[in-house]
């Protein structure tokens, strides 16, 4: 018997009330967003006392955890160190929460560092809805007591500005079809794609840098702005053996299962395939797939394991029919149109294509994929739309890997982060050091396909930190970047852009907010004055922030 778990019934405060048809609301902090970031930038400003509106263009928080359905990708020394104290208290209640609420074995229940799915990609394969159980409890008493207003399902659609300074920002209520405006003293950019850059006119790049301006190793020979990552439609499934849960043939399918793709340096066949470019040598990776495996796992990589969101053997006997598995793969990346320089018309035409991918790699699964046993198709691979909350199955967002990013007081560069452009130097076995340090991060340069034809970028980079600088915009004062959308290049970004990092970089956005509100400093002062700057910091530790690193090697 299937044993399914929704969330509990605290979760209805935030079911996305009607709202009174309010023309203007006004807050301390208003937040764009509702992704990783800008939930971490909501509950940095919240415990400083602020009023806080959090606006999210979908049905849920969480963004990458939740509406992409994404398991949190993260550093080998997560469990020690290398994170925010407040991410760290959102991974403790992942866990509590699946000891609380599932029927796990004794075994799983007692080990410290449960892995619910035991996924190979992370420590804490999970599902997406138990993310956003666990982010709406942490936001839940502010909520309560009224000083978090949260507007689910509303999108930035105009802003207006005096002089240097943001005035306000107005969303659409994609339920009501009404407008609201916003006014407070500080807007965060916590979207998946920069939304408020264009809006208020703050400076901004997109896609990739040239070499000639960077000088960055692994940056382009010219400058290509729409060449940004590969976006992904993720999907569940599961797989009950003698069932048939095939879905209707979809309308493109033909094409992407004939499809080859043409990249630089080329990938090894057609894309519907277990073969697939290796990101670190892009020659041949073998992977294949054995959906419920029993016993010792086989050599190479079993794609069923790898983004596995839960895993059966936690749980007592008879309690699931079958693992759930996440597909987030290179077989299901789309990189034939960029979300960032597109028209709208374009955008939604190229979010089509992408969730034909994914539904025809799933139909190529389940009924032409290679078997190990020598057959053709599991038809009993079953689209798990319960778990990403969505009638087609597929997650409610795109999964977004790249963002119009600000043109920064200071912009990172691979000379500050990568390994191999660090070695020749003096300390290079380390990161560029940050006086204006506000947390810290690790990731390897980590590039998907790119919009006109670039192949994986996967080259290693140094524990680093994050510097004040690359949150400040050039121009603007009151508008700071909370998500994948700091001063970076699109060759940083890459080890930028994951979850705790993302945390980090909001919870540090929402926290500097705070403390310019307070101080009555504006942050580029901050940045500025050594004291402000330390006094700043220092504020910073107290709050569970981890600034430096120890002494570790390059991942």
């Amino acid at each position: 018997m299937t044993r399914r778990h929704f969330l509990p019934a605290a979760v209805s405060l935030f079911a996305a009330p009607k709202l009174l048809a309010e023309a203007e609301m006004e807050a301390d902090i208003a937040i764009i967003g509702g992704s990783v970031g800008g939930c971490a930038a909501a509950l940095a400003a919240l415990r400083r006392g602020l009023r806080v509106i959090l606006s999210e263009e979908t049905a849920w928080i969480g963004g990458q955890l939740t509406n992409q359905a994404v398991p949190p990708d993260e550093h080998p020394w997560i469990e020690m160190f290398g994170c925010t104290r407040s991410y760290r208290n959102y991974r403790n209640a992942v866990r509590e929460y699946y000891r609380t609420h599932y029927k796990l074995t004794a075994e799983a229940r007692a080990r410290v560092e449960l892995n619910p799915g035991n996924g190979t990609v992370s420590r804490l394969t999970h599902e997406p809805r138990v993310s956003l159980a666990v982010l709406e409890a942490m936001l839940a008493p502010y909520v309560k007591s009224g000083t978090l207003k949260l507007l689910l399902e509303h999108a930035p659609v105009s802003a207006a500005s005096n002089g240097d300074r943001v005035a306000s920002v107005t969303l659409r209520d994609l339920r009501e079809n009404v407008k609201r405006t916003l006014t407070a003293k500080y807007f965060l950019d916590a979207t998946e794609t920069g939304e408020l850059l264009p809006l208020t006119h703050t400076e901004f790049v997109t896609g990739a840098e040239a070499r000639t301006e960077t000088l960055e190793l692994h940056a382009q020979r010219q400058a290509t702005p729409s060449g940004n990552q590969s976006f992904t439609f993720c999907f569940a499934i599961d797989h009950l053996e003698g069932e048939d849960h095939t879905i209707e043939k979809p309308r493109d399918y033909n094409r992407w299962r004939s499809y080859v793709p043409a990249l630089d340096p080329p990938w090894t066949g057609p894309l519907l395939s277990w073969e697939m470019c290796d990101p670190k040598t892009l020659g041949k990776r073998a992977a294949y797939f054995e959906p419920n495996p029993i016993g010792v796992a086989k050599p190479g990589l079993n794609l069923w394991t790898y983004r596995r969101i839960l895993a059966r053997e936690n749980c007592e006997p008879g309690v699931y029919a079958s693992d759930i598995s996440l597909v987030n793969w290179p077989q299901n990346d789309y990189w034939l149109g960029d979300l960032l320089t597109a028209t709208p018309e374009q955008t939604q035409e190229f979010l089509r294509q992408g969730r034909e991918l994914s539904l025809s790699l799933l139909y190529w699964m389940q009924t032409e994929a290679p078997r190990p046993d020598g057959k053709q198709g599991w038809k009993g691979l079953r689209l798990r739309k319960d778990v990403v909350g969505t009638e087609d199955g597929l997650a409610k967002a795109a999964y977004i890997r790249e963002s119009r990013r600000i043109k920064a007081e200071f912009t990172i560069l691979e000379q500050h982060v990568g390994t191999d452009m660090r070695a020749s130097l003096e300390n290079g076995d380390s990161a560029a050091h940050f006086e204006d340090s506000v947390g810290i991060g690790c990731y390897r340069i980590d590039l998907h396909p790119a919009v006109g034809g670039t192949n994986y970028i996967d080259v290693s980079s140094l524990p680093f930190q994050i510097p004040l600088g690359a949150l400040l915009p050039l121009r603007v004062e009151n508008l700071l970047p909370a998500c994948k959308n700091i001063g970076t290049t699109h060759i940083t970004n890459g080890c930028y852009r994951l979850h705790p990092v993302e945390w980090n970089i909001g919870e540090g956005a929402g926290a500097l907010a705070a403390q310019a509100i307070l101080t009555q400093q504006t942050p580029r002062a901050m940045r500025a004055n050594k004291k402000l700057l330390a006094d700043f910091q220092a504020s910073l530790r107290e709050q569970g922030f981890e600034l430096e690193w120890p002494r570790i090697h390059a991942v």
